[in-house]
């Protein structure tokens, strides 16, 4: 691994001339500060300053009291320091290069609840018990017209080589994302008028969510530049299809490399690791929702018949259950959750999965029986349902004592106020149905 100051020479000697420190922020946003290259080995050596309660800001930016980076600590700053191995020059951006960074307070303790520092947590585990996760992550996203936010097109597309390169914004995002180190390997529209998917390939350790942080915010800044809005919204238009982000995950022998869910004498190339893993994912499906689906418009889109899972539930290559076990060898045998919203942070739910699955493994869970062919998972009114209500879910959350084992109380604490403030705002808003419902009438 090369050292920053190394990468910064490097750097300066091709001409660059600006360098982002940036921090995934809560939601998955990038918050950064741009450093004129002269400057950023100082910075990058010492630290640089940033105010700490960025992290745990809401969907609004709002300074939300009780999460303890604000008032509690006095509005201080934190302290960003630049992680090697995330360093990448942004082509979209004029003689700029990046650096994603890890934070800590002046006295050198680490910002608990930030989300990079949730994912390390699970990856540490992860390698104590003699794995490295591989994770990979598939958005889907609407292209809207900038200033009145409308879709380019309308109708359903899906797969439509036409609309693949309706505008060339699409193959810049498909021509670019490799450059900066996301390995693209495929592009379609997707199901509703002018949403697309943009896959890419999954990526070992901090890797993984580093690569889905590049690839969101870097999306947005490219439609930006190019005069439109890319959204991630997981509901943008009631009457269109939603945008998720299924989120796929195995685990590799640390020392070998070699998939660690594979059995090739097995009749589903699966053992009982994989099945262990997937028991800990439905074991604590409820306990988790609140970050796999962290919005009230992410609930929108759990409905029967549209890919979303409903249930705690898993199967075989069905695109109705929560779990959906795929690989057509065992040596790429690995799970997809199917309930991320594509909204949703991918340190975080990440995060969450390996360390669900984890205690699945240490504890030698039991995977119930898997969905039978030809009658799909949400089809079973047997199995539990997932939330439909953000406030249980966090509940749920804040209730189940292993959750505080994977994340940490500073996250619970600090995520859960953030989440409930959000609602209180909500609770206060008046809507336009209200308006449409009574205004004139009464």
């Amino acid at each position: 691994m090369e050292s920053v100051g190394t990468i910064l020479d490097g750097w300066e000697k091709d001409g660059i001339g600006f360098v982002r420190f940036e921090l995934p922020d809560m939601h998955g946003i990038s918050r950064s500060k741009t450093i004129p290259i002269a400057h950023a080995a100082d910075y990058a050596e010492r630290g640089l300053n940033m105010y700490g309660g960025v992290s745990v800001l809401d969907s609004r930016s709002d300074v939300v009291p009780g999460t303890l980076y604000h008032e509690e600590v006095g509005y201080g700053d934190q302290l960003l320091f630049p992680d090697p191995n995330s360093a990448a020059v942004v082509p979209w951006a004029d003689r700029t290069a990046r650096l994603i960074c890890d934070a800590r307070w002046y006295d050198g303790t680490p910002l608990a609840a930030t989300p990079r520092h949730v994912f390390r947590r699970a990856v540490e585990k992860a390698r104590e018990m003699g794995f490295e996760p591989l994770m990979g992550s598939e958005f889907e996203f609407y292209l809207l017209t900038a200033d009145t936010h409308e879709p380019l097109f309308e109708g359903y597309q899906i797969f439509n080589t036409v609309r693949n390169d309706y505008v060339p914004t699409i193959r810049r995002i498909v021509e670019e994302m490799p450059k900066v180190g996301v390995d693209v390997i495929t592009a379609n529209c997707e199901y509703a008028g002018s949403q697309w998917e943009i896959n890419f390939a999954p990526g070992r350790g901090l890797a993984g969510p580093d690569q889905a942080f590049t690839f969101k915010n870097g999306v947005k800044e490219i439609a930006k530049q190019d005069g439109y809005l890319a959204t991630f919204m997981s509901k943008p238009f009631a009457a269109s299809a939603g945008s998720g982000c299924h989120t796929h995950l195995s685990l590799l022998h640390a020392d070998s490399g070699e998939n660690a869910f594979a059995d090739e004498g097995d009749p589903d190339g699966m053992n009982d690791t994989c099945r262990s893993f997937i028991a800990g994912l439905l074991t604590y499906a409820r306990a988790i929702d609140a970050v796999i689906a962290p919005t009230v418009n992410c609930l929108r889109r759990r409905r029967r018949h549209t890919f979303s899972p409903t249930n705690v539930s898993w199967g075989h290559e069905d695109r109705s259950a929560l779990v959906r076990v795929k690989g057509g060898s065992p040596a790429s045998k690995h799970i997809e959750y199917r309930a991320p919203s594509a909204l949703s942070n991918p340190y975080l739910v990440g995060a969450v999965l390996i360390q669900a699955g984890l205690r699945g493994v240490e504890d030698k869970l039991s995977a119930p029986e898997p969905s039978k062919p030809g009658i799909p998972a949400e089809e079973d009114d047997a199995l539990e349902k997932l939330p439909l209500d953000l406030a249980e879910s966090l509940d749920v959350l804040e209730a189940e004592p292993a959750t505080r084992d994977f994340f940490g109380d500073e996250f619970i604490t600090a995520y859960t106020r953030m989440r409930r403030y959000e609602l209180s705002r909500l609770a206060d808003h008046v809507s336009d149905w209200e308006r449409t419902e009574y205004l004139e009438l009464f």
